[in-house]
């Protein structure tokens, strides 16, 4: 990757890796090409089904409703495809040349490497920002029991921002979590925009430049970074994972955005018009459910109070490389985390977001699509003409669900990373059914176990200790 003009030289010593970088590329032509022998057996499948469902003679007409629902709510999968990165004309980008942008990185029993990683990122940045706050929010060594200082990292950071004319903070609080970590410093910050960045992240080089477009439209109050696996190359569970995240940073939320309704922006990489957050200092990290401070979930919060102002978009050539969990545990932790805060956020839609809105509707069809899941077999085993044809329906099944599989990994190309071959890309999008497999059996019953203890969300969850060490290519 090349190194612009006045940026820092890469340190030696142990911080001598290259840091990744990536570029978003819209599929095209090209892209509806490999779509249609998948559509072609969606087609197959879905007319199969229909014809044991809807139109055999004595089928139960409630299938129909059931199918057609079904379908329905995969109404993101060829909206996304709709998505392209917001650019802007030379005098819109003098406009955003001239927002004064803060990066915000809180941090808490963080990888040193990892840190030191994000922080490297941030100052090798093609658009330099005018202020970095890093806030440790009572980082503990579990070993010794002692603070964990991070002072080389530290020192690092401060005489690197003081060599590029960056003004640079760096606080240590005692332990309250992210939320009161960023409002430490951003209640007070005079920015026009505000960079979130989780501390086990790393931008790619052009991630602020790219980011910061969509705010030449004065109706954008927020932009969501698209975010991707660091470690990917770990293990079978950290590839398992980058299929994962395909759904939700390169489908649904692309959708959201071609609507201008993102709904939740990832806390790994996120921008913010400062207002919208300065706003809602003193509400925002006082946050309670049940009578129990919610710590969980501030970026879905933070995207919501954009969202109730204006228009939150995706820009996905806002590239932001993260760290995943590399062991079982934690990354079921992770979900559990992730999947109680977003049920707890639900209400807030519903009480909040105007009818009309797709705020509204999004935990209606998430809830709806959860019913039907269960509902379908039970209809089926319920229905003697569907259960004679329980084998037939079964197959079909399999296959329609394999191909939606792979239609929705067609959005793994729409990324060219420089760590990452296009082999190992082919490879992964051929396991695409594994990652639809690992859902319906592993995250389904999760998310119903989530449901059903969501009040459970006091901690950062993840952060006892640390949990993913950085590899020599971060």
């Amino acid at each position: 990757m090349r190194r612009r003009p006045g940026a820092p030289r890469t340190p030696s010593g142990r911080h001598a890796h290259h840091l990744p970088g990536a570029r978003y590329v819209p599929v095209g032509a090209r892209g509806a090409l490999g779509v249609l022998p998948f559509a072609a057996t969606v087609g197959w499948a879905a007319w199969h089904l229909l014809q044991l469902t809807v139109w055999r003679d004595h089928a139960d007409p409630g299938m129909s409703v059931v199918w057609l629902v079904s379908f329905c709510l995969l109404w993101w999968l060829p909206v996304c495809w709709l998505e392209r990165p917001a650019t802007v004309t030379e005098a819109e980008q003098r406009s955003v040349d001239a927002l004064r942008v803060t990066i915000q990185i809180p941090v808490y029993n963080e990888d040193p490497e990892a840190l030191h990683a994000c922080l490297r990122s941030v100052f090798a940045q093609s658009r330099r920002v005018q202020r970095v706050r890093v806030v440790d929010d009572g980082s503990v060594d579990t070993a010794t029991g002692e603070p964990l200082l991070y002072d080389a990292e530290r020192a690092y950071f401060l005489r690197e921002a003081d060599s590029l004319g960056i003004e640079a903070t760096w606080d240590r609080t005692p332990n309250r979590g992210k939320r009161w970590a960023q409002m430490h410093v951003l209640a007070e910050d005079d920015a026009d925009v505000f960079v979130t960045l989780d501390s086990d992240s790393v931008m790619d080089e052009h991630a602020v430049a790219e980011g910061l477009k969509p705010f030449a439209d004065p109706r954008v109050k927020s932009v969501a970074g698209l975010v991707v696996p660091l470690n990917v190359r770990t293990n079978a569970l950290t590839r398992l994972t980058t299929l994962l995240y395909v759904p939700f940073t390169r489908g649904l939320r692309s959708a959201q955005s071609v609507l201008g309704s993102v709904l939740i922006n990832s806390g790994t990489l996120a921008l913010y018009r400062a207002d919208v957050v300065r706003g809602h200092a003193g509400v925002y990290e006082r946050e309670t459910f049940r009578g129990v401070p919610m710590q969980m979930n501030d970026d879905s919060m933070l995207t919501m109070y954009a969202r109730l102002e204006g228009r939150t978009v995706h820009q996905p050539s806002a590239v932001c490389f993260t760290l995943v969990p590399d062991r079982p545990l934690h990354y079921l932790r992770q979900q559990l985390r992730w999947m109680r805060g977003t049920t707890v956020r639900h209400p807030w839609w519903l009480r909040h977001m105007p009818l009309r809105s797709l705020a509204f509707w999004m935990p209606v069809v998430e809830y709806a699509h959860l019913v039907l899941a269960l509902l379908v077999p039970v209809a089926v085993l319920a229905t003697p003409e569907l259960r004679e044809q329980a084998g037939s329906l079964l197959q079909y099944t399999l296959v329609l669900a394999c191909a939606m599989n792979y239609l929705i990994s067609l959005r793994l190309f729409a990324v060219r990373r420089t760590d990452e071959t296009l082999r190992h890309q082919v490879m992964m999008f051929l396991l695409s059914p594994l990652a639809g497999l690992w859902r319906l059996l592993v995250l389904r019953p999760l998310y119903l176990y989530a449901v059903a203890t969501c009040w459970q969300i006091g901690s950062w969850g993840t952060r006892a200790r640390v949990e993913v060490r950085a590899s020599p290519a971060a």
